[in-house]
C-alpha cells in the first residue's frame, strides 16, 4: 500500500488520529536535531518577552534562564550586595576639567586618569547635564516600557534579518540556549543625520525631543572626556576623538534595558559578564542596584549615586591606549522586588573605516603592542575581548 497508493498526509491529518503511523516517525538521532533546531528557531525569531514571563505569575523561571552552576555561586541578593563594604569604584568630579587654572585642571585630569587606569569605570558628577533633563530621560523611557506589550511590539526588531534597532529581547547566543532576564529598546541617537526616526517610539509624545537633547549633550560630554583622556596619555587634546571617528563618524547607540522582577533572581542574570566593545559607554539608571564589576577577582556591586552618570572605558579605548586604560568585565543582577531600568549609550567608531590598534605613542620596547590591528566590525565579530 505504501509503495503504490500511499495514504495522503492530508487524509491522515483530517482523520482525527492522535498519533502518527510508525512509518512517519524519524530516527532518534534526527529527532534530537529537529528538537534543537526548533528551539533555536523559537529563540531567534519569536523569543518570548521577559516582561510577559514575569507578569504571568510563574514561581520558577524556565531552564533557559538558569545560569551555569559555576556562575550561581557568585550571584547574591543585590540589595544586600550593595550594602557590603570593601572597594567601590571611584567618583570623578568634572567641575574643574576645563578650569583655566592649570593646577586645578591637572588635579581633575589625574583623578580621571587614575580611575581609567585602575578601574575603567567611574561615577561622573558635575558632568554638565542638568538633573531636570536626566529626570525627563528616565520618565520618557519608563513610560514607553509601561505601554502594553502589544503596543511595544509595533516597534519590534528582527535580528534574524539584520534589523537590530527597535524593541527586543536578548536571544540565545550559546549552544545551551541560555537567555538573559532582559527586554530592551535599541536605536542610534547621534549623529542626527544618521538616525531613523521612523522606529523611535511615538508614545510618549515627548520621547524624540527629550532623547535627542540628551544625545546632543552627551555627545558634548564624550568630546570633553576624550580630550581629557588624550591629555592623560600625553597626546594632543583632540587625538582620541579623531582616532574614534570625530564628530561626523562616532556613533551614539542608546539601549534602554528593562529588567522585570524575577521570581528566582539567585538563578538568573539580567546581562551576563562582558566588556563593552565601544570607545566609551555612559549609563543612567532608575536608582535600583544591579551593576556589578569584576575587580581583583571579586564581583563588586555599584552604589547608586543620584544624578551621576556611570562611564565605562570600552575595548576601543583600551586598544588605543595599549591597555593603559582598562575595559572592565561587568554584568547585571536582577531582583524580585523592583523593576530595574538603565539607559546605556555606547560611543562606537565606524565599523570599517578605521583600523584600531595601539597608538605609536603608547608603545615602546618595554611596552610592545598588546593588541593586533582590527576594524571595529572585526572586534565585534570575533569577540576578541570576551573575557571569562
Amino acid at each position: 500500500m505504501t509503495s503504490s497508493i500511499a495514504t495522503r498526509g492530508e487524509s491522515l491529518a483530517s482523520s482525527g488520529i492522535q498519533s502518527i503511523p510508525k512509518e512517519y516517525i524519524r530516527p532518534k538521532e534526527e529527532l534530537e536535531r529537529i528538537g534543537n533546531l526548533g528551539f533555536a528557531k523559537m529563540t531567534s525569531s519569536i523569543a518570548p518577552r521577559v516582561e510577559s514571563l514575569a507578569s504571568s505569575g510563574i514561581q520558577s523561571i524556565p531552564k533557559e534562564y538558569i545560569r551555569p552552576k559555576e556562575e550561581l555561586a557568585s550571584i547574591g541578593n543585590v540589595f544586600e550586595e550593595e550594602k557590603k563594604g570593601g572597594p567601590h569604584f571611584p567618583t570623578v568630579d568634572l567641575k574643574d576639567i576645563e578650569s583655566e587654572d592649570i593646577k586645578v585642571r591637572e588635579r581633575c585630569l589625574q583623578e580621571l586618569k587614575k580611575a581609567a587606569m585602575e578601574w575603567g569605570v567611574m561615577h561622573l558628577v558635575n558632568h554638565g547635564i542638568s538633573d531636570q533633563l536626566i529626570d525627563r530621560v528616565r520618565i520618557t523611557g519608563q513610560k514607553f516600557f509601561e505601554l502594553p506589550i502589544e503596543e511595544k511590539e509595533k516597534y519590534a526588531n528582527d535580528q534574524a534579518s539584520g534589523k537590530i534597532q527597535g524593541y527586543g529581547s536578548k536571544l540565545a547566543n550559546t549552544a545551551s540556549g541560555q537567555l538573559e532576564w532582559i527586554d530592551y529598546f535599541f536605536h542610534l541617537v547621534f549623529p542626527e543625520d544618521k538616525r531613523d526616526l521612523s522606529i523611535w517610539p511615538k508614545t510618549p509624545s515627548e520621547y524624540t525631543e527629550v532623547t535627542s537633547e540628551y544625545a546632543r549633550q552627551l555627545r558634548g560630554l564624550a568630546s570633553k572626556i576624550l580630550s581629557a583622556l588624550s591629555l592623560c596619555l600625553g597626546l594632543e587634546e583632540g587625538r582620541l576623538e579623531k582616532e574614534v571617528g570625530g564628530l561626523e563618524e562616532l556613533l551614539l547607540q542608546m539601549k534602554i534595558n528593562y529588567y522585570p522582577k524575577c521570581p528566582q533572581p539567585e538563578l538568573a542574570l539580567g546581562v551576563e559578564a562582558h566588556t563593552d566593545v565601544s570607545a566609551l559607554t555612559f549609563i543612567l539608571h532608575n536608582m535600583v542596584p544591579g551593576l556589578q564589576l569584576f575587580y581583583e577577582g571579586k564581583w563588586i556591586t555599584a552604589k547608586c549615586i543620584p544624578n551621576s552618570i556611570i562611564m565605562h572605558i570600552g575595548d576601543t579605548i583600551e586598544i588605543l591606549s595599549n591597555g593603559k586604560f582598562k575595559s572592565i568585565l561587568h554584568r547585571g543582577l536582577v531582583n524580585k522586588e523592583k523593576v530595574r531600568i538603565s539607559w546605556a549609550v555606547f560611543c562606537e567608531p565606524p565599523k570599517e573605516k578605521i583600523i584600531l590598534k595601539p597608538l605609536p605613542e603608547t608603545v615602546s620596547e618595554t611596552e610592545p603592542p598588546l593588541f593586533p590591528p582590527r576594524t571595529f566590525a572585526q572586534l565585534m565579530q570575533h569577540k576578541l575581548f570576551k573575557k571569562t
